[in-house]
């Protein structure tokens, strides 16, 4: 046996206790959306060459379910799929055990080695840390197991974890954790090179009913923090902090008054206050206590019974507070609290979203979670930015309209309100915090060459800066043009230098790696390609390229290959788009499929696209200039395909309220489509749609959130199902390829 030596064999033969029985449901197990759109970016990981990876879900999201899928899955490309399950307690692995055996279809899949049971097969094994520790690890082969997976991934810091993680090699390591940070510091992303595969944004979980809604205050509460020490990467002095919290009564008052204000009925609040040391958080309950609050004061070095105690006594509404510092670990939490206190600043969006979800457990009788949060005079340094858009997603300039706006776009039963002149501070504090403006970028990429030998590319920038893409490009403003005003070196100028220039932000949206891979090739050689040399796919991914950048500087003579002499003769800018693509290869985050029916063309399933790409993958025209496309229907006579361009939310200024159809997702698989208010059903082009199948043609969509974005995603290939009326004819299209949830999400919601 390949697996241990004799002498274990010898001592993990026997078992004590009887296998638990477990029956099989018969319906299969499936994934919520939610689910499904975790292990596709779980999926897209692996693609990309990480088979190390980490899944980040909050408690009763169903991370069980989710490893349980996975696992399915992969025993479809592993031809032995060995398994090692981990976890830290009896019930769960039990659970783990029957949820596996569900997935797979087998009853008698798997083993338990736990307490007196012990595996004989040794294929499928779930199993305690304390039990693999007790048998000894060395006798272990480190690529027995093929998967391994541990639940609770945060106890990895820990010596009994860290150890068996360093001894077992297997093909696909996956974590599974509520939170990948620990109170005590000690690393947990090492271990999948500081990178987490999926994460459960809040709003999944509070839109799938998995979590409570929430009600966050955001209230000034009068602090000047602008004096108060900053220590890169830890934030505020604790110590200087605690002494100004403290100092006297005057702040706590204010928080008192703002829990009344916002609190119906105090004496049935169960809270948690966060506080930022150990002496603030006596210091509140102390204060409370005195306002005839039932509080405690619990924090790390507590001993264990007065914390159980504490929380014990919250949910039975002995307390109706309970502060703590840093009290994020496992066992703490308290499904029934219904009130959050944020007395401690912080701009780490990871812990703010912890703080956040201890709020958030949903509980027999709780509606929603009321969330007090002060917010002060703040320095530069603190960045609000941070915590609102690991909560609400989006570019600085989305938040800053929201915040603007009131929050207007929030999951049901959710509320957001920042008082008039905490929205003041908080949209100060995003202006100013990280550089907006073009000088202030400069001058930040002028510090950070200064600070090092070593060139600075436009991934090291958007890192150190904070920035993303699309801060950078705006203004028609371009990374070589922020080189060039910071003084950095750049490559002689071309003859149409500033208008390619402007065009390099066009390529933002590129997701794919078919894509990203040909125009690194492509651009990497010192002279451009011979179209006459390439393959039909590759020439047309050449063209979406050269289309792409030098569509303002052609004219529709221009053919391919002097469009490519123009690109070729700005070495600058294809510098700055290999740099650009280096970025963006770090964004791809869908599974993309190829489109059988239309081998040539290069399009990828469910990637982005411009129209100029789009024609330019159908083999629309063959020189440097793509044909102009201004309506949302192509008819590509050439591929045989009905190309639909549509935009889903028409609320804004650019549409008539004759081109206002109504075009959104019924399901993941169907789309419900308006054609142009002049098409009749009995039309050729109404025929066409009806009878594509029959006719052989095909019909391929694309869809959009706004006017406002550059590019569509493709949905894919579609087939007729039926219509309604017409001029305009409302048809119902089914995709060949499910729409992954994200995007499910998106398109069904802006029906509304």
């Amino acid at each position: 046996m390949p697996f241990v030596r004799e002498e274990f064999v010898e001592r993990t033969a026997a078992s004590s206790k009887p296998e638990p029985t477990f029956f099989l449901s018969p319906v299969e197990l499936r994934p919520y959306p939610f689910q499904e759109r975790l292990l596709e970016q779980i999926e897209v990981s692996r693609e990309r060459g990480h088979h190390r990876n980490l899944l980040v879900a909050a408690t009763g999201t169903g991370k069980t379910v989710m490893a349980a899928i996975d696992y399915a899955r992969l025993r479809a490309t592993l031809p032995r799929a060995r398994l090692l399950f981990v976890a830290h307690r009896e019930e769960i692995l039990e659970q783990s055990l029957a949820t596996f055996r569900h997935a797979v279809r087998d009853q008698a899949f798997g083993e338990l080695w736990v307490g007196g049971r012990r595996p004989t097969g040794f294929d499928h094994v779930f199993a305690s840390i304390q039990s693999l520790h007790a048998s000894g690890l060395d006798s272990l082969d480190p690529a027995h197991f093929d998967v391994v997976i541990v639940d609770e991934f945060h106890h990895a810091a820990a010596p009994t974890y860290r150890s068996l993680l360093d001894h077992v090699h297997p093909v696909e390591l996956l974590g599974l954790t509520a939170t990948p940070e620990r109170s005590d510091d000690l690393p947990v992303l090492h271990w999948f090179d500081d990178r987490i595969a999926a994460e459960l944004r809040l709003w999944d979980a509070i839109d799938q009913y998995r979590l409570s809604p929430f009600t966050y205050f955001g209230i000034h509460d009068g602090l000047d923090l602008r004096d108060i020490p900053w220590k890169r990467g830890r934030g505020y002095d604790t110590t200087a902090l605690s002494n100004l919290v403290t100092a006297n009564d005057v702040w706590a008052n204010v928080v008192l008054s703002q829990l009344d204000r916002c609190i119906d009925d105090r004496s049935r609040m169960r809270a948690l206050g966060f506080c930022v040391s150990v002496e603030h958080a006596r210091y509140m309950a102390r204060v409370f206590l005195d306002a005839g609050i039932p509080s405690a004061a619990v924090w790390a070095d507590s001993p264990k019974a007065e914390r159980v105690a504490a929380l014990d006594d919250l949910e039975a509404r002995r307390l109706n507070v309970v502060f703590s510092v840093d009290l994020f670990n496992e066992g703490v939490d308290v499904p029934d609290v219904d009130t959050l206190l944020l007395l401690r600043p912080t701009d780490s969006p990871t812990l703010f979203l912890q703080q956040l979800g201890r709020g958030l457990r949903r509980s027999h009788g709780k509606t929603v979670c009321t969330v007090l949060d002060f917010v002060g005079h703040h320095r530069r340094e603190f960045r609000f930015d941070r915590r609102f858009r690991a909560l609400l997603g989006g570019t600085r300039k989305e938040l800053q309209e929201q915040v603007e706006r009131g929050f207007p776009f929030l999951p049901a039963g959710c509320h957001i309100e920042l008082d008039r002149v905490a929205a003041d501070l908080v949209l100060q504090n995003i202006k100013e915090s990280i550089p907006s403006r073009w000088a202030a970028k400069t001058e930040e990429l002028r510090i950070l060459a200064r600070a090092t030998d070593q060139p600075i590319g436009l991934a090291r920038y958007l890192e150190h800066s904070a920035l993303v893409l699309e801060d950078l490009y705006t203004g028609n403003r371009s990374w070589s043009d922020l080189c060039e005003a910071a003084g950095l070196p750049v490559r002689p100028a071309g003859p149409q230098e500033a208008t390619l220039r402007r065009a390099c932000g066009r390529l933002s949206h590129v997701d794919d790696m078919l894509r990203i891979e040909a125009y690194r090739r492509f651009l990497g050689a010192d002279a451009p390609p011979d179209p006459a040399d390439l393959s039909p796919s590759d020439q047309r991914l050449l063209r979406m390229l050269v289309g792409a950048v030098t569509d303002k500087a052609v004219s529709k003579a221009t053919s391919l290959e002097e469009g490519c002499r123009m690109l070729w003769a700005h070495p600058q800018v294809r510098a700055e788009i290999l740099g650009l693509l280096e970025v963006l290869a770090d964004r791809v985050d869908h599974l993309h499929r190829a489109l059988p029916t239309h081998p040539d063309a290069p399009l990828r399933v469910h990637g982005r696209y411009s129209r100029i790409e789009i024609l330019a993958a159908f083999g629309i025209g063959d020189g440097a200039k793509v044909a102009p496309w201004q309506t949302g229907v192509f008819w590509a006579k050439e591929a045989a395909a009905d190309l639909l361009a549509f935009t889903l939310d028409k609320t804004s200024g650019q549409f008539s309220p004759t081109t206002r159809y109504r075009d959104y997702a019924i399901s993941r698989e169907l789309i419900h489509w308006e054609s142009q208010s002049v098409t009749r059903a009995d039309s050729e082009t109404g025929h066409r749609y009806e009878n594509h199948v029959e006719l052989g043609t095909s019909v391929m969509l694309f869809a959009r959130l706004r006017a406002t974005d550059r590019a569509f995603w493709f949905l894919g290939p579609a087939t007729y199902r039926s219509h309604e009326s017409e001029l305009p004819m409302a048809v119902t299209w089914e995709l060949e390829y499910t729409l992954p949830a994200d995007l499910f999400a998106t398109f069904a919601a802006a029906v509304a």
